[in-house]
């Protein structure tokens, strides 16, 4: 590795304030949380994560068949679709035994991300590799030559923990796009690396679900690739990343807050509402609840509040035709 390398890019105004924000978060995130993530809570969020990353990339299986084949169930679903969740679950349990710096663990989370996928999983592409949107090609990837000693000096940066490990991650993240080191899986190792950074600087951050936020903002993340390839460095995809990374963190802090308050009561009323929207009443007669303030309470105002669920009629809280349905969050 070259002693001057790094990766191109600023340390704006706005990725300190992101940092700042993320830090504070996180220390909220702890307080409230004291004690360690249950085994149920941590399986919950990693499969979360491996769903939104696998639908990223087209995946069709809904988060229930996720779970199910984790599980080990029959589930009706592509074979293709169903080897990739097993995949990635099984390279997410292994982010314990990898060095984020290392080219042989690198190639080795690869080769069980994309074991029976491609043709040569764990191996770097023999081949060039472009990026079409249509007819467009809007990114050509370094040649295939150059690939293992632009791996190698990225992890070799990275070795050298230049700054805060949020920015890295980032930083990671997108020169492995821009490199495209692989035939295919370069969108979900780039993710499981970011993760993997993370997970060294805070254990908790390896169960952070942060792909559900990417995937809700999936245009924006590709934007912001394709603004950073413009720009001729990564800056504008750290402040993207920053601020997903950021968001995640205040949508679990708000969920576990509920979960720590109201479990039960909210749990049952989304069991009320998995079929479709609701009204208050239907949902109490579900619930076998005869109190209006007791259920607005504990059940209606928490899981509005968390934005887990919301009104058919935003615009109209009090119309008697108003109904209540899960949100994508919720």
């Amino acid at each position: 590795m070259s002693a001057a390398y790094a990766p191109p890019f600023t340390i704006t105004p706005r990725v300190l304030d992101l940092v700042a924000l993320i830090s504070e978060a996180l220390g909220r995130w702890e307080a409230q949380n004291p004690e360690a993530m249950t085994p149920k809570l941590r399986r919950s969020r990693r499969l979360r994560t491996i769903h939104s990353s696998l639908a990223i990339e087209n995946n069709s299986l809904s988060l229930d068949q996720v779970t199910a084949v984790v599980e080990g169930k029959k589930v009706l679903g592509p074979a293709k679709d169903i080897l990739e969740v097993r995949n990635a679950f099984a390279a997410y349990e292994k982010l314990d035994d990898w060095n984020p710096s290392s080219t042989k663990h690198f190639l080795a989370a690869h080769g069980i991300l994309m074991q029976g996928l491609v043709d040569r999983p764990g191996h770097f592409r023999s081949g060039g590799v472009g990026i079409m949107q249509g007819a467009k090609l809007v990114h050509l990837a370094p040649s295939a030559a150059g690939v293992p000693g632009l791996v190698k000096d990225l992890l070799g940066w990275l070795k050298q923990k230049p700054h805060h490990p949020l920015i890295t991650s980032c930083v990671v993240h997108y020169e492995l796009e821009f490199i495209h080191p692989f035939a295919d899986g370069n969108g979900r190792i780039g993710r499981l690396w970011q993760t993997l950074i993370l997970s060294r600087w805070k254990p908790e951050l390896a169960f952070l679900p942060v792909e559900s936020v990417i995937r809700e903002q999936q245009a924006g993340y590709y934007r912001a690739l394709a603004a950073a390839d413009k720009a001729g460095q990564s800056t504008v995809f750290i402040e993207f990343m920053l601020s997903t990374l950021l968001q995640s963190l205040e949508e679990v802090t708000t969920t576990d807050q509920v979960s720590d308050q109201v479990t039960d009561q909210v749990k049952a009323l989304f069991k009320c509402l998995a079929n479709g929207p609701l009204s208050a009443l239907d949902c109490m007669k579900k619930l076998g609840l005869s109190h209006r303030p007791t259920f607005r309470k504990n059940y209606l105002q928490p899981a509005l509040e968390a934005r887990l669920i919301e009104r058919t009629l935003p615009d109209k809280p009090n119309s008697s035709q108003q109904k209540y349905r899960l949100t994508a969050k919720g």
